[in-house]
């Protein structure tokens, strides 16, 4: 679609814009602290530094697809993705798709409610041209919800259980640790939890991670999460993280920074996720492999069944060059304690472990890859534990058909948890 030939404005307009901008930026940083006072330098270098990072981040289209949910996915060409900014990905060309674990069939069983989510973006219809990427548009507004424009697409520190509470971050998971770890894979079923201030989000997904948890932690992360902040709704969306440096100053969500290589034309991170589970309803899930390749060492994503969606190179992190050292598996959500007292920021589906099937959210077919490049069942080194379980809790099983699984969640606030 070419674009109208619009005329250049007066000066005046251009002012008006300017000041307009610089005004909704004032607003927007003052939401939940105590109102400042306008400082026109400030804002207007906060300005220019929104304008640089949003041609940073959006790359020319191809084509542009609108989402029902008000999303703008643009059609990048490939080589010209988020990725190849990194000073060591220049020129570096996507490789081809690795060979697959062992044991992974993605598609044995067409009928299986695994992979019935649909990114919805793409529920018109529409798509890619050959040669390009779905990449969601990163709009003024998303950045002015940040707590600071340097800190944009970054996670807040203390994203990993590491057996106490920091931060406000509140964990419900399973993990495996002690052994040598080259991916993991798991089916999760996709709510769209209530999150109660833009500042908290809730989310489930499959931690890998190497290092120790101090400043050397790396860490590579995929799930859905439901962020306000990040996404300014309340959506369930497929997302990805990674980081080298205990979430520093090293990766980011999605694509908001250099580093993932993405080959897949039909995925978009960090688009919406559709349909999601309902309580006592039908019950959807997407399956996600996370695994080093065997030959270049690199770090692939398989999303729902079968689509690969790229890669971490191995470059980029230190201790996961070579393998994972702990596997995490579960939800996590940040509790600012706003009101005064616990938040009703619900994990999963915002009921508890113990209501099941339907009910409560979870996690199956548990598998981690071994250095043989094998999936495997976990070993009986499996935990599940709860930060606070009268607030969200975890219950593990295992069975013929689901394998390892667990489920997980709750409510937040509640009589028990204040």
């Amino acid at each position: 679609m070419m674009a109208a030939n619009v005329s250049s404005p007066p000066p005046a307009v251009v002012l008006v814009v300017l000041v307009s901008s610089l005004l909704l930026a004032t607003a927007a940083a003052s939401v939940g602290n105590e109102t400042r006072g306008f400082r026109p330098g400030d804002e207007l270098r906060r300005y220019r530094r929104v304008q640089v990072l949003l041609r940073r981040l959006n790359k020319p289209a191809l084509r542009t697809i609108q989402s029902p949910d008000g999303d703008l996915i643009d059609c990048v060409a490939a080589h010209l993705q988020p990725a190849f900014d990194h000073p060591r990905l220049r020129g570096h060309r996507p490789l081809d798709p690795p060979v697959r674990p062992k044991g992974h069939h993605p598609r044995a069983n067409p009928n299986d409610t695994a992979d019935a989510g649909v990114q919805l973006w793409a529920a018109s219809g529409e798509s890619c041209p050959e040669g390009s990427l779905p990449i969601r548009r990163t709009t003024e507004a998303d950045v002015l919800r940040a707590s600071s424009v340097r800190r944009f697409g970054r996670a807040p520190a203390a994203r990993v259980r590491r057996d106490s509470v920091s931060g406000g971050h509140e964990h419900a998971v399973g993990y495996v640790a002690g052994d040598e770890y080259y991916g993991a894979k798991a089916s999760i079923n996709v709510w769209a939890p209530k999150v109660s201030t833009a500042s908290e989000f809730s989310l489930s997904q499959i931690w890998v991670i190497a290092g120790s948890f101090g400043n050397d932690l790396n860490t590579i992360e995929a799930g859905w999460q439901v962020s306000p902040q990040l996404y300014g709704d309340n959506s369930p969306r497929f997302f990805t993280y990674w980081t080298t440096d205990a979430y520093q100053t090293t990766g980011c969500y999605n694509l908001l920074c250099s580093g993932f290589i993405q080959t897949n034309s039909r995925i978009a991170m960090g688009a919406a996720i559709s349909p999601t589970s309902a309580y006592n309803a039908g019950q959807f899930d997407i399956s996600l492999l996370v695994w080093k390749d065997p030959n270049h060492g690199n770090w692939w994503l398989e999303f729902g069944n079968g689509e690969l969606v790229g890669y971490w190179p191995s470059l980029l992190f230190s201790h996961l060059a070579s393998h994972a050292s702990m596997v995490q598996f579960g939800g996590e959500v940040v509790n600012t304690r706003a009101s005064g007292s616990h938040t009703a920021t619900q994990m999963g589906s915002g009921h508890f472990a113990g209501e099941g099937f339907g009910k409560a959210s979870y996690f199956r077919n548990l598998e981690v890859v071994d250095w043989d490049n094998s999936l495997v069942p976990l070993a009986a080194g499996f935990h599940v534990t709860a930060d606070h379980p009268n607030c969200y809790d975890i219950q593990g099983g295992v069975n013929a058909v689901w394998g390892n699984y667990f489920y997980y969640g709750g409510p937040g606030r509640n009589v028990k948890c204040t």
